[in-house]
């Protein structure tokens, strides 16, 4: 069961943002990921749970931040409720998407899980659900995905693989680099992993 920490920052000035303090795991409905987030000065910001299934699709999402929570799902696509700090207002929101996504790593290694791409040249097209901060707004993206080389390391507990993909914002044009190994992601922008207790867990 990997546990760990990743630093969060802006990926444009590199203004830190929050740590992640993370544990997730293979189990029998697929996968599960918990963290809590805290700011550069040690405070609670929030929380992200998220159990996928053996597929990869969101069995259960749960985020909080900054008072806010969303509860989520695959249900007719992806359908969610958001409820505002006062517990006052819930809104329901549904929409013909893959998957959900976010600031928090889990999201990248949700997304590998559910595209199961081979190292090729072309990529595939996913429209997900993003809740952006600081009140986890909903907003629709399609994104592209492409597995652009796959690598294995040796290491003091075995060959650890690392797959890096090429991701691109169909709305922008912008192209970025993200790099895995089983269920940890190792870069990203704006994703610093700065401390690992145990190897990524592999996936069957």
């Amino acid at each position: 069961m990997p546990r760990g920490r990743y630093a969060l920052h802006d990926p444009h000035d590199h203004t830190p943002l929050t740590e992640e303090h993370f544990q997730c795991a293979p189990g029998p409905s697929g996968w599960r990921y918990v963290s809590r987030l805290t700011t550069p000065s040690g405070d609670h910001h929030g929380s992200v749970d998220l159990t996928l299934d053996e597929l990869g699709r969101p069995l259960r999402l749960e985020l909080h931040a900054a008072g806010w929570q969303v509860r989520g799902a695959a249900l007719d696509g992806v359908t969610w409720v958001r409820t505002d700090p006062t517990g006052s207002h819930a809104d329901e929101g549904n929409v013909r998407a893959h998957a959900f996504t976010g600031t928090s790593p889990a999201f990248l290694v949700a997304t590998t899980r559910l595209l199961r791409l081979t190292p090729s040249a072309s990529a595939t097209r996913v429209r997900l659900v993003a809740f952006t901060d600081p009140v986890l707004a909903p907003r629709t993206v399609d994104q592209s995905w492409a597995l652009v080389g796959r690598e294995t390391h040796a290491t003091d507990n075995g060959p650890l693989t690392v797959d890096a993909y090429q991701v691109t914002a169909l709305d922008t044009g912008e192209r970025y680099a993200v790099h895995i190994a089983g269920d940890v992601v190792l870069s990203a922008p704006g994703v610093e992993l700065e401390d690992l207790e145990s190897p990524p867990s592999s996936f069957a």
